[in-house]
């Protein structure tokens, strides 16, 4: 579904040859920010929950609904502070930034976008999606977590 969604991105962002329609642009950042919140909540839930068969389906996709944008967004600026590899805290600050870029995309009826930012949000989520991939297991699975619990204190 990611590559969709980036692919989707993608056709909207060079839909109109001359000159761009707003909602275009609007519509391929807001893509651009769920193919990697999608690609997070699928990449949390296989390494919580498990894949292939004998993982419990309802368990897995209750996991995948757990990520939580605006809790995932603030989890995601505290990354470097703890110790992240630079590749996620890298995949972290994409987040935060395609989030705020979806808002502004989605909310703000005076926000103008140009085709070259649309395109710039839809490589950086693809290059946040190949840094969450490119990571190890373990780090994945710490930075799953850091995303969808609450910590106490």
């Amino acid at each position: 579904m990611t590559d969709d969604f980036l692919a989707t991105a993608r056709r909207l962002a060079k839909a109109s040859p001359k000159k761009p329609r707003q909602a275009d642009l609007r519509r391929a950042i807001s893509t651009a920010y769920y193919a990697l919140f999608h690609a997070i909540a699928r990449d949390a839930a296989d390494l919580i929950v498990g894949t292939g068969q004998s993982r419990a389906e309802a368990a897995w996709a209750h996991t995948y609904r757990a990520l939580e944008h605006g809790f995932a967004k603030n989890a995601c600026s505290q990354m470097r502070g703890l110790g992240f590899p630079a590749a996620l805290c890298s995949c972290a600050d994409a987040f935060a930034n395609l989030q705020q870029a979806r808002h502004n995309a989605d909310y703000d009826p005076i926000h103008r976008i140009t085709r070259v930012e649309a395109l710039a949000a839809i490589e950086q989520a693809a290059q946040a999606i190949r840094d969450l991939m490119a990571s190890s297991r373990k780090d994945r699975r710490a930075f799953a977590v850091q995303l969808l619990l609450k910590k106490r204190s």
